[in-house]
């Protein structure tokens, strides 16, 4: 009986860090069956390090492309620093966007649409040519960006109540991807131009009786959102022509609740001053 009893003790000195994994295949099919079913999920790779929790993800992707349809780009969450004081981070997280969750401007939708359904003012890139894996500054990575989009995205919290939000967590889940609306493309014919006015543009979200719920200079996310870009890149992430980055909120998530039946999203000093809708079902 001694033998069993050093060895717990011997396992309890060992930093959770130490002993965490990649998600096992039967965690990852409890948390595609809760997240399929729109119910609380119990978090993947909790105490892990974020090797262990990219390990997860890659799995997670692969049970819920099935569903999701294939990966279409990538997402940089907490990207903000509204966002990273509240989730603990020193740095974004990486997620992946896949083909089923995107819906077109004007979407109707019921809500629900997660077990913690979030909405959030963000912004899509769209990738024109596999240059933009050389680029070292918004200006040169906009060379080989096609078009701008304006995103709503329609995140899901996920985790149960009491389970650990960390960056290791969040990433494990894949940051949270369950729908995202798009705008209609903003084209990019002057990379110049554009770095300086991604930067400037006041991104503002409001909800349907009007209010104000986010308003936020584009450099709020990264000093400009195309330093997302950038920052995937240093992750490893390589790109190529059609792949899809959300570059991040611009400010807090919110509950459906808050947006009182649907929101809208403006990115003011934009060419044409685009806008965003979605609709929720009373």
């Amino acid at each position: 009986m001694l033998k069993p009893f050093l060895a717990a003790c011997a396992l309890a000195l060992i930093p959770p860090a130490a002993i965490a994994a990649c998600a096992s295949d039967a965690e990852i099919a409890a948390f595609v069956d809760s997240y399929l079913a729109k119910t609380p999920a119990q978090a993947l790779s909790p105490g892990g390090s974020m090797e262990d929790a990219l390990c997860s993800q890659a799995k997670l992707s692969t049970a819920l492309e099935p569903h999701m349809g294939p990966v279409i780009g990538y997402k940089a969450g907490l990207t903000s620093k509204p966002a990273q004081e509240r989730f603990g981070a020193m740095e974004p997280v990486r997620g992946l966007l896949y083909q089923n969750v995107m819906l077109e401007d004007g979407a109707t939708l019921d809500a629900p649409w997660g077990a913690i359904p979030m909405m959030e003012a963000d912004l899509v890139l769209v990738v024109a040519d596999a240059g933009i894996n050389a680029a070292t500054t918004p200006e040169e990575a906009l060379a080989h960006i096609s078009v701008i989009r304006p995103f709503i995205e329609l995140p899901d919290l996920t985790l149960a109540k009491g389970q650990p939000f960390t960056p290791e967590t969040i990433t494990a889940m894949g940051v949270g991807t369950r729908l995202g609306v798009l705008g209609a493309p903003v084209p990019v014919e002057d990379p110049a131009a554009m770095a300086r006015m991604l930067e400037e543009m006041s991104v503002t979200m409001h909800d349907a009786a009007g209010g104000v719920l986010v308003q936020a200079p584009g450099r709020a996310v990264l000093g400009n959102p195309v330093n997302a870009v950038l920052w995937l890149r240093s992750k490893g992430v390589v790109f190529k022509p059609g792949d899809l980055i959300s570059v991040g909120s611009f400010g807090p998530l919110f509950p459906p609740q808050a947006g009182k039946g649907g929101v809208s999203v403006t990115y003011d000093g934009l060419p044409g001053n685009p806008v965003v809708q979605v609709f929720f079902k009373e």
